[in-house]
């Protein structure tokens, strides 16, 4: 099984996991360290740890953008995630634009080309395009003149004539940088989160850029003795019940690629619904009833024997892990997930209340306060993990009464 933080440390930054998810994905060792490292952003926000826990925030831009200097040949380049292909696809020139992309996001990597140099940028970062001057509107909310800007799902406003408002209306591009990248050629890339990147880098007025670093500079995301003791109650619950469970069903599930695609597959479809698991058991028995479901329909699907016989043999792999003592630890394995999804969110809340940029979504009867995307904690061995609302972000992602950025 992959260590828990060489994983995180080892890839790329195309796709993190959620916190929660740890426990499905490393099994003891996720369980564990989804625990410690809530307990960690506890005690950050306790201002009681001599060694605090990194945090970034997570903006909901679109799209990623990498940019800085080709290792290979010093020329600046901007590129979106192929990047990472085996022959990276990166952009140096318009033409190189022209021949990959079209339409607004061509638009928008030509602004960035163009732009980006001015800010000295140092070896490759990776952020998010927050806009271009186009994407910029002029609104009231609540009776307050905002500029606002609607990369994706969330609507960032501003007061129209603050200073950040005068910054960003005459800005030709906004980006928020989150993960730097060292390495001597691309296939070798490094990648360090939440270091400040915004701060190295020069201000220009074609630029309006940040960092996603998370700073409490309102002193209201500091968590009131209450606020701990309650967060502390629930992962004493959560690390009693962690001991309850087998640690070889935690990590069967871990390492077989199979029973975990199951397992997070039905999970996943209680979150886009915006469910919460209430009963664990009730779950248990539904995930069950999921996956015979699910190779029995692929078992009829085959029209012979031989096309028949390799799903049967999955149905009964699966069914002898589906079983007995498993079921049980599954039971406390969601229940596991429970304490640590509620001491999440209680985190979470407190979190959003540093946020210093208004955050709203885009309803058919007008606005709607909503929080930030979420956040990415950084340990201090650079594993990082995301820290969102997962239901409250869903419902926003496939409400249809949410108009999103990309929609008219």
């Amino acid at each position: 099984m992959i260590k828990f933080t060489s994983y995180l440390t080892e890839q790329k930054n195309v796709h993190m996991e959620h916190l929660e998810d740890s426990i499905f994905n490393f099994g003891v060792r996720g369980a564990r360290e989804s625990i410690n490292f809530l307990q960690s952003m506890r005690d950050m926000l306790s201002g009681s740890t001599k060694k605090p826990i990194n945090a970034t925030v997570k903006w909901d831009g679109a799209p990623a953008i990498f940019a800085g200097k080709d290792p290979r040949d010093g020329k600046f380049f901007v590129a979106k995630k192929g990047i990472f292909n085996k022959n990276p696809k990166i952009y140096k020139t318009e033409e190189d634009i022209n021949n990959e992309l079209s339409g607004d996001l061509a638009d928008k990597f030509k602004l960035a080309l163009k732009h980006l140099p001015e800010l000295g940028i140092s070896g490759i970062v990776q952020g998010d395009f927050l806009y271009s001057s186009s994407d910029l509107k002029k609104d009231t909310i609540d009776g307050e003149k905002v500029i606002t800007f609607h990369p994706n799902t969330i609507v960032y406003a501003v007061p129209f004539d603050s200073d950040l408002g005068r910054t960003i209306r005459n800005s030709n591009i906004g980006v928020v940088w989150h993960t730097t990248y060292t390495g001597s050629d691309f296939e070798n890339l490094k990648a360090s989160f939440g270091k400040d990147i915004s701060t190295k880098l020069k201000n220009t007025k074609a630029v309006w850029h940040t960092d996603a670093t998370y700073r409490d500079v309102s002193g209201r995301a500091t968590m009131t003795q209450k606020e701990t003791d309650a967060v502390t109650k629930l992962l004493s619950r959560a690390g009693r019940t962690f001991q309850t469970i087998n640690g070889r069903t935690l990590d069967a599930i871990a390492d077989n690629e199979e029973i975990k695609t199951r397992v997070k597959t039905h999970f996943n479809t209680k979150v886009r619904a915006g469910e919460k698991i209430k009963n664990p058991k009730s779950h248990v028995r539904d995930l069950l009833d999921y996956v015979v479901g699910y190779y029995d329909k692929q078992i009829d699907s085959k029209k012979t024997p031989k096309g028949k016989q390799p799903w049967m043999e999955k149905k009964k792999e699966m069914m002898r892990f589906f079983a007995g003592s498993n079921m049980r630890d599954l039971v406390s394995i969601f229940e596991l997930m429970n304490y640590i999804i509620d001491a999440k969110e209680m985190i979470i809340q407190k979190m959003d209340r540093a946020s210093t940029i208004g955050t709203f979504l885009k309803t058919r009867n007008g606005y709607e306060v909503t929080a930030p995307e979420g956040y990415v904690a950084i340990n201090n061995d650079g594993s990082a993990v995301k820290l969102v609302n997962r239901l409250e972000f869903s419902r926003a992602n496939f409400s249809s009464d949410v108009i999103k950025g990309w929609e008219k």
